[in-house]
């Protein structure tokens, strides 16, 4: 006897996305030769599932439809039926979901496409409830006329999906631009984020609202450029709204995806890893800037719940937290006020009153979430050891699902977070799995050394796409700036001389989303907007920027600017899509510090001279470390130390700025003055 009453074609995969719904009695394929070949043979249309485990909607339709025995029954009987984590598959999750925004001018989780045999596009939607309700035809009905349809209609199916195929098609096509390059194009972008700016409760545009912790630093950048004040105000008061929000988990630390309203109150609880890769990060920047004690402490708790909740042992970041515990959304974070008062006793008003809760409830069945709403003076010790308490209750419910499986890109994201939370904050465990990630990466995500894009209960598979590549050769280079391991460095050039000969296109230019020897689909594309996180060719242009400066090889700068003419009309037309695109930008006009310093690594002058340069807020910098007696070959990898290795007891500082360089500094005094 067995606890399951079906298994089908996904029990042996390892994505966590997938094995949910191994045991549903739809016949379910991961996507695969045997699927694409059985769709063929059976001549039916294809029914492509994509979804990922966090995704409350993606629960529903499973348990709504997929578990229902009479539609899994239509879908086997009509369908071949393929589900994929994409997660797993960003290539065909952004391959199709732009089919799904063609068609029907909108996209999201879950995504249901039905596909030719040939995996042509010819009609799409996103959750069907199972009966026609809410306005949305019932899945039933949609299955029922695909199947009709595609059966006594085949023409118009195949005229249909060809039509859509060549829409995604064009949606691939860039041209260069023949614009020159200026800085006009950061101006835009200032100017509409000022347009679509709340002023009351920080962020952009409406609810639903999202953090943009691109755009966040993008402003940053501005300010320091421009000296624009109000680019600071906005991203300042941005993150000081969503750090009291309910978006932000005040007991544990981190923060969920999105608030559905406007005052980043009620938020969608999963937490997901890029979110807290990037957002910690740019709360780090906003304390070199401002010095804001707030800021330093949620990227800190942020950085702290990363490793608490996410990292495996000796390297590794899983990908994601349920928003569900115990089948209800949001039930681990939400709080009744008589709960809080048993447990906090006499000061469970205080705390009711700091984080705004209610008798009634500020959130469904009662539950409060909690949010900063009574900055009250005198009680943070008060606060503080509530929190504390009621963490430790907190701990003792069902924790959401864990999405277990480790992707590179992401991790890479969280490397370099933890690298640069190390530089700001000088927290050793930040760095060591920063290092320890990367080895695992190495080692597990890579064969015959090229890399993989996902890892899970010992294997590591799937070709890695440009973003796994892109943001791993970024992590590498924060790395060595943060360690001065050249290991680091080397593996960062090596893997970037992959990156272009498995992925650059030799004829229009730009990073394509797969590489060489990826299989062919419908399409080939090239990420350009940056979205939830930054789009490979974004922060490929910043690593051919950065690498430019540090190796002296200029045709990786001309690479970089080939990028940016590749994408330029599209930046003009939408430039709040490209905010990680223009931070390169601002990096490729210039005023860009190249840093040189020689000394005995544990020089007490060595030391002041680096935490001098990390607190600082320089974000257009490359940064390099020597030891006189080191191995003197690296001079022919890094030009930046030429001539200037000396064998003297001082520590010495280069700093060099728009082809200029400024007097050695030996005097730490004069560094500050220089920065």
């Amino acid at each position: 006897m067995t606890e399951h009453n079906y298994a089908n074609h996904l029990i042996n995969e390892t994505s966590p996305y997938l094995l949910q719904h191994a045991h549903n009695p739809v016949d379910w394929y991961p996507w695969s030769e045997e699927a694409l070949q059985t769709a063929k043979e059976r001549d039916t249309p294809i029914l492509l599932s994509i979804g990922y485990s966090s995704c409350h909607w993606c629960h529903v339709m499973e348990r709504e439809s997929f578990e229902n025995q009479k539609i899994a029954k239509l879908m086997n009987e009509n369908f071949t039926c393929i589900k994929v984590d994409r997660e797993e598959r960003p290539d065909l999750d952004d391959i199709y979901m732009n089919a799904v925004q063609a068609m029907t001018g909108s996209g999201g989780w879950p995504m249901t496409v039905f596909l030719t045999p040939d995996l042509k596009p010819f009609y799409a939607g996103t959750y069907f409830p199972p009966m026609d309700m809410y306005g949305k035809p019932g899945f039933v009905s949609v299955l029922l006329a695909i199947s009709k349809i595609f059966r006594e209609n085949r023409d118009k199916v195949e005229s249909n999906s060809a039509q859509v195929t060549s829409v995604m098609q064009d949606m691939f096509e860039f041209k260069m631009s023949e614009e020159s390059l200026s800085a006009g194009v950061l101006d835009n972008l200032y100017r509409q984020s000022v347009s679509i700016y709340d002023p009351d409760y920080g962020g952009f545009g409406n609810a639903p609202k999202f953090p943009q912790p691109t755009l966040l630093s993008f402003l940053m950048r501005h300010w320091m450029r421009k000296g624009e004040s109000h680019a600071l105000e906005m991203a300042e008061n941005s993150l000081k709204k969503m750090a009291n929000g309910g978006i932000y988990d005040h007991l544990g630390g981190g923060f969920h995806r999105y608030s559905v309203d406007e005052r980043w109150f009620a938020p969608h609880f999963e937490k997901m890893l890029y979110d807290n890769a990037l957002l910690s990060r740019v709360y780090l920047e906003a304390y070199q800037i401002t010095g804001s004690g707030l800021c330093r402490r949620i990227a800190e708790e942020t950085l702290d719940y990363a490793i608490r909740e996410m990292y495996r042992p000796h390297g590794g970041f899983y990908s994601a937290q349920d928003a569900d515990s115990e089948g209800e959304e949001g039930k681990y974070y939400v709080w009744g006020l008589d709960e809080i008062k048993a447990i906090l006793n006499e000061n469970a008003d205080i705390f009711a009153r700091y984080y705004g809760m209610t008798k009634e409830g500020n959130f469904e069945h009662g539950k409060n979430i909690l949010h900063v709403t009574d900055s009250e003076q005198g009680v943070n010790n008060i606060i503080q050891e509530c929190k504390k308490m009621l963490f430790e209750h907190r701990e003792k419910r069902v924790k959401p699902g864990l999405d277990d499986k480790i992707l590179t890109s992401w991790n890479a994201l969280m490397i370099s977070s933890m690298a640069f939370g190390y530089q700001v904050t000088g927290n050793k465990q930040y760095l060591d799995v920063a290092s320890q990630t990367a080895e695992f990466i190495l080692t597990e995500l890579s064969k015959d050394g090229k890399l993989l894009r996902t890892y899970r209960n010992g294997t590591g598979k799937l070709n890695a796409y440009a973003e796994d590549y892109a943001f791993f050769i970024s992590s590498l280079i924060d790395l060595y700036e943060t360690t001065f391991d050249f290991k680091w460095l080397k593996e960062g050039i090596r893997l970037n001389s992959i990156f272009i000969s498995e992925f650059w296109d030799d004829d229009k230019g730009g990073f394509f989303y797969t590489g060489k020897s990826h299989e062919l689909l419908i399409v080939r594309p090239k990420s350009s907007h940056d979205g939830a996180i930054p789009s490979a060719n974004s922060v490929a242009a910043m690593n051919l920027l950065r690498l430019a400066k540090l190796t002296g090889k200029y045709e990786l700068r001309e690479k970089a600017e080939t990028i940016f003419k590749l994408f330029l009309d599209q930046i003009n037309q939408a430039p709040m899509g490209f905010a990680q695109m223009l931070c390169a930008y601002d990096f490729y006009l210039g005023n860009v510090k190249e840093i040189v310093i020689i000394g005995k690594r544990k020089d007490s002058g060595t030391e002041k001279a680096i935490r001098i340069i990390y607190e600082r807020y320089i974000p257009n910098r490359v940064l390099v470390f020597h030891e006189p007696d080191d191995e003197k070959d690296i001079e022919d990898e890094i030009p930046l130390l030429k001539e200037r290795i000396k064998q003297e007891a001082q520590t010495i500082v280069y700093i060099c700025e728009d082809n200029t360089c400024k007097s050695p500094i030996k005097n730490m005094d004069e560094l500050n003055k220089a920065l």
